[in-house]
């Protein structure tokens, strides 16, 4: 009994929306009667879709204790792997040898206009 009583209750605050929203619909000639129906139709789709989102947020809730569970019982392995690259790094000579001699031909050039 108590099932079918908890079926069949629908809140206040539903009920009053589906009428604002049945009476903001309503054409001009429209009986009292034809309007509660709508609204028994809209207030019947109002319940379901709560239905629906209470139900999508028990799904997530469940998916997020899932993987917090997991995580807590799954043991932090880090794998340290010892691959230590050695990276040398070679400097090529060509660079400063025609920085040297760029310089020895600046000095020779300043050595022969001072004589």
């Amino acid at each position: 009994m108590t099932n079918t009583a908890k079926k069949n209750t629908v809140s206040i605050e539903t009920k009053k929306e589906a009428l604002k929203i049945a009476r903001a619909t309503q054409k001009p000639g429209q009986s009292k009667e034809q309007t509660r129906l709508i609204a028994m139709g809209i207030q019947k789709g109002i319940d379901q879709y709560k239905k629906q989102q209470k139900a999508k947020a028990r799904e997530l809730d469940k998916r997020l204790k899932m993987i917090k569970r997991h995580r807590e019982t799954k043991p932090v392995v880090e794998k340290i792997t010892e691959t230590t690259t050695s990276v040398v790094y070679r400097q090529n000579r060509l660079p400063w040898i025609l920085l040297g001699l760029s310089w020895a031909t600046m000095a020779g050039y300043l050595y022969y206009l001072n004589i």
